[in-house]
């Protein structure tokens, strides 16, 4: 394939490398703009007369043929659609016999079929007979002992059922519960070979018993069989899939899966789970984000443990945006299997949580973007029938491919649930280069502690899916290539872009799936919304010009030229994306495509810019507020590689509009040139925070820049912000091969980018044509989003190179100029004694041992299997405190506790991966027997099995050793209770100590405070009533550790004691404090303490106030 015809404006290069003239700027035929910072590039002139005419050499054609070969160039439609469903009448064929009342029974399946009845989802799936699953794949996972004592309860009676039930924790059995938990394993297996056979898109298996608590040799939590984990092994072995993903979004830590393949790099497993500082079941330290894998799998164990109750969609939408996306991105998985279980919904009598059947469905959509769609969901818990039937039946519409509904109250996540988010990713990052920088705004070793106050659940929301004539609309028409320019027929903005972009959709049989909508010129009214009246009036003005007024017409402007069909083409390219407006939110089409020109975004109130006339994007969003009838909460980004100046002037007061743009902005020097494009602009007066920009310093922002950015930024404020209509100003220009740009975003980057906006303004959003101007580019990139709106999954991505550190640094900075504006951004952790680190747990680094395989730093398996140990489980003692030691690692998490004894046990390999409890007076078994992998692990490194009856006596070996350890005069419980009872309020040397109980060898660390904030004109002056150090906390009435706000005056308590502070900060807005302990001040917006001239009055007179003297002044 050659570059002929008007593609001779591409550079000759690989898709992966930076173009000959990537630093080539669109600028002014009049030179500079006024009052903008000279460019120090070749204009647009210079390069066309260089490149006029030039014919690719010999190599660089077949550079370009190879680059372009690297891309999804198949005419053929490929579209596998349909979702696989499981459901059998026979898993309902067991109950516990001796308790009516037991959660997990034949009437959880009873209402799921009965909702899905009710909605038609039956109907739209393609139904599979589910199988049982044979030994041999069961054996893949478990122990064939384990297996055969399963079977055999198929003739037990009642008594000899109930026997052997209590061994176990949290389980029943029935003479049908291991026929029944074969065919739940098989299920899953059959949608395996269905998916991956390509039968369908993608499945879930509607089972019971759930599976994800179940170990090697273990039935634990209603759990017999680990179905997802035979799954997985099951699809390497059976159907050579090398890397899955496995999504435990079940309100309890599957703890089976996680022993399971917590060594295995094959298997990247995340968990979001309730856990409550180990309080809540299984009570395990494992299930802490501490907890990343061991040897060969560390890293590709991700915990997110949730240690509050009322957790909402956003907490869980922001993990998944912050840490589950990015890493799943750069593990690259063919198979996503989730553990779907429903017991975080409101209503669960189980999970008390605050999810809604939209958050599920919302999180399901996040996930349908990897694997190139392959998607599996199992059913695992669940418990409050209706809310667990809404959540099946809205993970099910949204695999189908209906759009996500809008969240009711998005909100954002709260305190507790950003602490633990960063702490993950402290977690995580020495082994993900994704998540390079992505804590780069924390500044403490550890996190805030989670706020307090009641919590009140939201309003159980109504679900309606909508039903619509067809899927995506589509608008072109052949008479915008009327405006063309007369003196330069190589001229980038030119007539053929839509053209070739339409050729290729219908090529790829695109544009005949789509519902072509005419176009139709837009009105003066509607103009008007956007445009001044003279500025329309000079540009109609136009049609009757001759050639040389045109000329100098065009040339009064910036970049622009103009042609007698110019003002009929703009007019016609703003109306028609107007009327697909109309058509979005008349439910004729869900979302659209807009193929127009001349591009609009640079276009302003009063002047043509940039090639930009009207600017279509502007109009159509009034025009949707002006046919609502209302401020509709709209969202426009802008991926054009040049910043969108006009779309920013002409919104940057309403904040009922959000302006997001990513762009090229090369400290002011890339054009529009000027400071327009800065993160420093972020809108006026009501609208301050609804203008962001994220200015790139350079070229060669590709894939892993723009997924950054959306996951660390972008959409965190847009699920934020909650948009009912999303527009996307897409031009192509930072698109691989563009000659402007010279970016290297690929097709297959810009699917993805679509994706995960597709799940705004209950799916609502029109991409609407702006620059572009490699046509081969554009025509593949348009191809490539409009395949994701008509619903095919993305296409798998290259592999991603790590992010560049300047884009980095461009998101930083946004981030940290927004994030006093939105609060889904302030994920960080901050180096004070004012933050708090979750569970007492304080993170360090450690250089790698010299030699890992040597016996010091890295125990034996015969010694992790010693130390995992079990314990008997009293209703005296529910939580055994336990220390996670993880060895051959870059990070090393340690507690900080009194016990002596448990400092020594820090160089343990691993310690009590395990536990279980029941009813007081019956002893239970939980072993960590399969905290190695099996032989069937694709993992080389693997470990003898250990049979039950040796691991049992060597338990009760370490628990008597432990028990000789531990003193007599502190009991397990009162252990955890003083580390409850210090709360983090140690001694600041105590809470600093990074080593291992020797203090010689401690680090310490020294806070540096800010010279200045922005928020220092929030410091009122001292009343007249002065300061008493001495006064007590306003709520509560503490004399600890209070704080006094420079705003108001009023004494409230830090958060080590009962966080009143903090409330009252939360309540008024008020940024800074002053502690009357060592009288430092804290602003709670930039997060930092801060040390100014303006602080030292009320500095001086608390000292007085507290010493009788006055503060030292330094020399």
């Amino acid at each position: 394939m050659t570059s002929t015809g008007q593609d001779s404006t591409t550079t000759g290069h690989t898709p992966h490398s930076p173009p000959h003239n990537s630093s080539v700027t669109l600028t002014s035929k009049r030179g500079v703009k006024k009052g903008a910072v000279p460019c120090s590039s070749p204009s647009l002139a210079e390069v066309k007369k260089k490149g006029r005419m030039k014919k690719l050499s010999q190599a660089a054609e077949q550079d370009l043929i190879m680059g372009l070969q690297e891309l999804d160039l198949n005419l053929e439609p490929k579209v596998l659609s349909g979702t696989g469903l499981v459901f059998d009448e026979q898993l309902n064929e067991f109950h516990c016999l001796w308790d009516d009342s037991f959660p997990e029974g034949p009437e959880r399946l009873h209402a799921i079929k009965q909702q899905l009845t009710q909605e038609g989802l039956l109907d739209r799936c393609i139904s599979f007979q589910a199988r049982s699953a044979k030994k041999e794949e069961l054996m893949m996972v478990h122990s064939l002992e384990y297996i055969d004592l399963m079977e055999t309860t198929q003739y037990m009676n009642e008594a000899e059922l109930r026997i052997l039930a209590n061994n176990y924790d949290s389980v029943y059995l029935h003479p049908n519960s291991y026929t029944c938990a074969c065919l739940a394993s098989g299920s899953v297996l059959r949608l395996v070979d269905a998916v991956l056979g390509a039968e369908v898109q993608n499945g879930m298996a509607i089972i019971r018993p759930p599976g994800h608590h179940a170990q090697h040799s273990l039935m634990d939590g209603y759990c017999m069989f680990n179905h997802v984990a035979v799954a997985a092994r099951y699809a390497q072995q059976r159907h050579d899939i090398q890397r899955v993903l496995i999504v435990d979004w079940d309100v309890h830590h599957g703890q089976g899966r996680q022993f399971t393949f917590d060594q295995d790099p094959s298997i990247l497993y995340f968990s979001i789970h309730h856990y409550e500082h180990g309080q809540f079941w299984p009570h395990l330290k494992a299930s802490n984000w501490s907890a990343t894998g061991f040897s060969q799998g560390q890293g590709y164990n991700i915990n997110v443990p949730w240690n509050e109750v009322g957790m909402r969609d956003a907490d869980y939408i922001a993990a998944f945006l912050h840490i589950l996306l990015p890493v799943s991105l750069e593990f690259q998985p063919q198979l996503v299997l989730v553990a779907a279980g429903y017991d975080a919904l409101q209503g669960d009598p189980k999970g008390k949580m605050a999810a809604t059947p939209a958050g599920f469905a919302q999180l399901t959509h996040l996930l349908m973007g990897l694997a190139g769609g392959k998607l599996i969901l199992s059913l695992e818990g669940g418990y409050n029938c209706r809310s667990l039937a809404e959540g099946v039946s809205a993970s099910l519409h949204t695999l189908l491919g209906d759009p996500c509904p809008m969240l009711e109250s998005p909100g954002t996540p709260c305190l507790s649930a950003r602490t633990l988010i960063s702490c993950t990713l402290v977690a995580l990052e020495p082994f993900w280069e994704v998540l390079m920088r992505s804590a780069e705004t924390l500044e403490e070793d550890y996190v805030e502690k989670d706020e307090e106050g009641p919590w009140e659940p939201p309003v159980p929301q109504i679900l309606a899916w909508p039903v619509l004539r067809a899927r995506t609309g589509l608008v072109y028409d052949q008479r915008m290539m009327s405006h063309y320019n007369l003196w330069d027929n190589h001229h980038p903005e030119m007539p053929q872009r839509i053209s070739r972009i339409m050729y290729h959709l219908e090529e790829l049989g695109l544009a005949e799936r789509c519902l072509t909508l005419p176009a139709r010129p837009a009105t003066d009214a509607e103009l008007l919304t956007c445009h001044s009246a003279e500025y329309m009036a000079r540009l109609r003005a136009t049609e009757n010009m001759k050639t040389r007024e045109l000329h100098r017409e065009g040339a009064s402007y910036d970049s622009i030229y103009i042609c007698p069909g110019t003002f009929t083409c703009a007019q016609l390219a703003t109306g028609a994306v107007c009327h697909l407006v109309e058509a979005v939110l008349a439910g004729e089409v869900l979302n659209g495509t807009a193929v127009v020109r001349p591009p609009g975004h640079h276009a302003e109130w009063d002047a043509a810019c940039g090639f930009c006339f009207f600017n279509s994007v502007a109009v159509a969003a009034r025009h949707a507020q002006a046919i609502s009838g209302r401020a509709l909460r709209i969202l426009i980004v802008d991926w054009d590689v040049h910043h969108g100046n006009g779309t920013q002037h002409i919104f940057e007061d309403d904040p009922s509009v959000l302006y997001m743009s990513l762009h090229r902005y090369d400290h002011g020097t890339f054009f529009p040139m000027g400071n327009e494009g800065a993160s420093s602009q972020i809108g006026q007066a009501p609208g301050m925070g609804f203008t962001v920009n994220v200015a790139w310093n350079g070229p060669r922002m590709g894939d892993p820049e723009y997924l950054a950015a959306w996951h660390r930024l972008v959409l965190p404020i847009a699920y934020e912000f909650n948009p009912e209509l999303v527009l996307v100003s897409a031009g192509f220009d930072a698109a691989q091969g563009d000659p402007l740009g010279g970016c290297q975003v690929s097709p297959e980057g810009y699917a993805h980018l679509t994706h995960l906006l597709m799940g705004l303004a209950n799916g609502r959003i029109i991409l609407i044509l702006e620059g572009g101007y490699n046509l081969t580019s554009i025509s593949e990139s348009m191809a490539a989003c409009t395949r994701t709106l008509l619903g095919d999954p993305p296409p798998l991505l290259a592999p991603l190179r790590p992010p560049l550190s300047g884009a980095l640094a461009s998101i930083s900075e946004t981030i940290h100029i927004h994030h006093r504006y939105w609060r889904s951004l302030r994920i960080k952790k901050v180096e004070d004694k004012e933050e708090e680190t979750s569970n007492s747990e304080l993170v360090t680094k450690e250089p790698q041992p010299t030699n890992p395989g040597s016996a010091e730093g890295m125990a034996t398996p015969e010694e992790n299997i010693l130390e995992a140990g079990t314990r008997k489980a009293t209703s005296a003692s529910p939580v055994e405190d336990s220390t996670l030691g993880q060895a051959k690692s870059e990070t090393a998490v340690v507690e900080l506790t009194q016990d002596k004894s448990l400092e020594a046990a820090t160089s343990g390999a691993v310690l009590d991966q395990t536990t279980s409890e029941g009813p007081v007076g019956d002893t239970k078994l939980a072993s960590r027997t399969d905290n190695q992998t099996t032989p069937s692990s694709p993992v080389q490194e693997t470990t003898p099995h250990i049979s039950p009856s040796n691991l049992i006596e060597s338990l009760r070996t370490l628990e008597l050793s432990n028990k000789a350890q531990a003193p007599d005069s502190q009991t397990p419980e009162e252990e955890k209770l003083l580390g409850e009872a210090a709360g983090g309020r140690r001694d600041l040397d105590d809470s600093m100590l990074m080593g291992f109980g020797d203090t010689d060898k401690a680090t310490f660390y020294a806070v540096t405070p800010l010279p200045w904030c922005p928020h220092l004109m929030a410091v009122c002056p001292i009343p007249a009533t002065g300061l008493d150090v001495t006064q007590p906390c306003r709520d509560c009435g503490s004399l600890q550790e209070n704080w006094v706000c420079l705003s108001c005056y009023q004494v409230c308590c830090g958060r080590y004691i009962n966080a009143h502070m903090i409330q009252h900060h939360e309540d008024s807005g008020h940024p800074l404090v002053l502690s009357f302990v060592d009288l430092s001040t804290w602003c709670y917006h930039c997060q930092a303490y801060v040390h100014h001239q303006a602080l030292l009055d009320v500095k001086n007179f608390a000292h007085q106030n507290k010493f009788g003297e006055d503060m030292p002044q330094p020399h």
